[in-house]
């Protein structure tokens, strides 16, 4: 049985704004899929109309083979769900936390005590369990804040960007437990990421999603294979009016299969095998054009690149300035009153 299927979703906000237009695609259980994109490519808003958060404007969302919008009592125990912020209390412990929410899902006291302390050892959070979370650290209450998503058992989990904000250690901690919940509780997780490694060290299969539509889905090596060949990137001294002929002229030679520029003078040409062969080519062509090659570097494709070619740019610069926002969000909870 398919664990999650979605069908034409889309979401349009007051004012027109169309954050996911047309969406497709479906989970198999005990599959961790993930969808890659950059902030506004309509990730967040997409699991948020999964999981009942949101009402979609058009489209049909099953989970477990229950359709979300006729029976959404039914869908929902079935799921749980970790937001891009935690949604801790931090005058709680973390054994509160743990217990209010199991209550929400009308366990027993009993139900929770078991259920609380496994998944406690399960995020190394067992001898922390009575302190409070303003005690914790960034790392401390995403675990905690997935943890007290996993308390009544789901079979899918839902993780909104699990690791923004997070020092590398602890991220690849959090790696870890992904892992260990798929190979340990046979749990389907759905994630959301901006960061290229970890959707291609967790993930079975990766959506690209951009501006509210998928471009591409598959497992991350084929996405990769699929670009075949090397990647070469390119830039030169000088950008003048000589430059549009010699691209035009790189484009042409045999072996190239695609070209494409950046705004700053970046140049990513994907050659069908053997690009060290190339670049003496590309060096001499360059200058046959009166233009100086001023950095030229070979490579096999990688997930970047694979999002590179379906979008025609990286992902913005804008992600990065937003996980500073988050980090700094992170150590105010730490410090405030």
């Amino acid at each position: 049985m398919e664990a999650v299927c979605v069908e034409n979703l889309v979401k349009i906000y007051h004012g027109g704004i169309r954050a996911v237009d047309g969406v497709s695609f479906a989970i198999d259980e005990r599959e961790i899929f993930g969808f890659l994109g950059p902030n506004g490519a309509g990730k967040s808003t997409t699991i948020k109309c999964i999981v009942g958060l949101l009402r979609p404007t058009n489209g049909t969302i099953r989970i477990l083979g229950v359709d979300v919008g006729k029976d959404p009592g039914v869908a929902k125990r079935s799921i749980g769900y970790a937001a891009q912020e935690t949604a801790v209390d931090d005058h709680l412990t973390g054994w509160e936390n743990l217990y209010l929410q199991g209550r929400f899902y009308h366990l027993s006291q009993e139900e929770i005590r078991k259920r609380g302390e496994e998944v406690l050892r399960l995020f190394g959070l067992w001898e922390r369990r009575n302190d409070l979370a303003q005690t914790y650290s960034g790392g401390m209450l995403k675990r905690l804040d997935i943890a007290c998503a996993l308390i009544h058992r789901p079979r899918i989990l839902f993780l909104d960007e699990p690791t923004l904000g997070l020092d590398v250690q602890t991220r690849t901690a959090i790696w870890e437990y992904i892992r260990k919940l798929r190979e340990e509780h046979g749990m389907t997780i759905f994630l959301t990421t901006h960061y290229m490694e970890e959707a291609d060290e967790l993930c079975d299969r990766v959506a690209i999603i951009d501006q509210g539509k998928i471009l591409a889905l598959d497992k991350p090596g084929a996405l990769k294979a699929a670009l075949g060949g090397d990647l070469i990137t390119l830039k030169f001294v000088s950008t003048d009016e000589r430059l549009p002929a010699l691209l035009s002229a790189i484009q042409a030679l045999p072996g190239v299969r695609n070209l494409r520029s950046s705004p700053d003078g970046i140049h990513w040409i994907w050659v069908e095998q053997r690009g060290d062969r190339l670049i003496p080519e590309l060096v001499q062509l360059a200058l046959a054009h009166g233009i100086q090659v001023d950095s030229v570097r070979l490579k096999r494709p990688t997930l970047d690149d694979v999002y590179l070619h379906y979008t025609g740019r990286e992902i913005r610069e804008a992600e990065v300035s937003r996980e500073e926002h988050v980090r700094a969000r992170i150590l105010q909870r730490r410090v405030r009153r």
